[in-house]
């Protein structure tokens, strides 16, 4: 069997998983220890995120003809991919926040919704909301101007029956 066709399957996984993907982050973790690696991992699946180590060349060969094809060039050295179908952000959110504790782990570059981010641009991305949040937040501002109309309304209904009170005792 020719190496090629060893390959293949592995390729195929890894246009499967890109296929309909939000989000696809290159990541350099190098220097991580098995525990770390191991917590990072579990975070990630967590969210719904596939992550993997695969070749470069492989990695190439599955993003040619694809938005990630744009990735090519940060494909070098020790690569890692974390992929979202679901939240666009979660990936780059998730890495960031666990580079924090482990400053080995670093982040390339990365396709959002079909655009290339590089590693500062991945740090902007990271710093988004989740959708979640974000609906959270809007629902919650448009909640508050109600609540308050509703306050005041019910401050002048009640002033106004215990306007009604004193009048009345008024007139006896």
């Amino acid at each position: 069997m020719a190496k090629v066709e060893l390959k293949q399957p592995i390729v195929d996984e890894i246009a499967a998983n890109v296929d309909g993907a939000q989000s696809v982050v290159v990541v350099d973790y190098r220097g991580l220890t098995v525990a770390q690696d191991t917590q990072l991992r579990k975070e990630l699946r967590e969210a719904g995120i596939t992550y993997k180590v695969y070749k470069n060349t492989l990695m190439k060969r599955a993003f040619e003809g694809t938005d990630f094809a744009s990735l090519d060039p940060v494909l070098e050295g020790p690569s890692a991919i974390a992929i979202s179908k679901d939240d666009a952000t979660a990936p780059a959110r998730i890495i960031a926040k666990f580079a924090k504790t482990a400053d080995k782990l670093e982040i390339k570059a990365g396709v959002v919704e079909g655009d290339f981010y590089d590693a500062k641009g991945m740090q902007a991305i990271s710093a988004v909301p989740s959708r979640e949040e974000l609906l959270g937040k809007l629902l919650g501002s448009i909640q508050s101007p109600i609540a308050n109309f509703a306050r005041v309304i019910s401050q002048i209904a009640e002033q106004g029956e215990g306007g009604a009170a004193v009048e009345a005792g008024a007139e006896a």
